[in-house]
């Protein structure tokens, strides 16, 4: 048992941190052409920066700036509001590439400086850290992801506490081979949408 948790911290601590890095430089360089002609689709689609930086919550609690493509029009909002479907506040294009997971692919970037890893809990909000209980600050324990366990779970149609009851369970039981399984998850989730995958943590799961 004590030879396992070894093997897991390593995992944890270098062994993905080095996939995370070598994959995400692969990506970008290889993406470079598509993310161009997004960036310029963008321009075209709506006044306002091809980027949306956001300050959230990272590994240990530390902040870091968010990179996504930019989906929204420059109308007030209501902060934190969840935007699903056909949003009257996205953009033409911005539905599109948020339906697809296209505005995620900035944050490749993220990756590469160390921000965020591949798969682990989607980076949080730095307002929503007084929401948490001592269960909840647990998904600090790992870098935040580009997908995690409550992404291919149901996601934006989880309750904030459900997804966070998902991510506690990543962080407990995280491996190569669930980081494996999410990852192709994801890939069903991104071409059959977020909602065909709904499925509710159970209670007892919030400790």
């Amino acid at each position: 048992m004590l030879e396992f948790a070894r093997m897991r911290r390593v995992y944890l601590l270098f062994v993905k941190r080095f996939l995370d890095w070598f994959a995400a430089i692969l990506i970008t360089i290889l993406l470079l052409p598509i993310l161009a002609v997004v960036a310029l689709w963008i321009r075209l689609d709506s006044p306002g920066p091809v980027l949306f930086i956001q300050k959230r919550l990272g590994w240990k609690g530390k902040v870091f700036d968010l990179y996504k493509f930019r989906t929204m029009t420059d109308c007030p909002r209501i902060p934190n509001r969840e935007i699903i479907d056909h949003n009257p506040d996205l953009t033409r294009l911005g539905f599109w590439l948020r339906r697809f997971k296209v505005d995620e692919i900035p944050q490749l970037l993220n990756i590469i400086k160390g921000d965020m890893s591949f798969i682990g809990p989607r980076p949080a909000l730095t307002e929503q850290l007084a929401e948490y209980d001592e269960i909840s600050r647990k998904r600090l324990d790992v870098r935040p992801g580009l997908s995690g366990l409550a992404q291919v779970h149901g996601n934006i149609h989880l309750t904030w506490p459900e997804r966070w009851r998902y991510d506690v369970q990543y962080v407990e039981k995280a491996s190569f081979l669930m980081d494996v399984s999410i990852f192709f998850r994801t890939l069903a989730v991104v071409i059959m949408g977020e909602h065909r995958f709904l499925n509710k943590p159970p209670e007892e799961s919030n400790g």
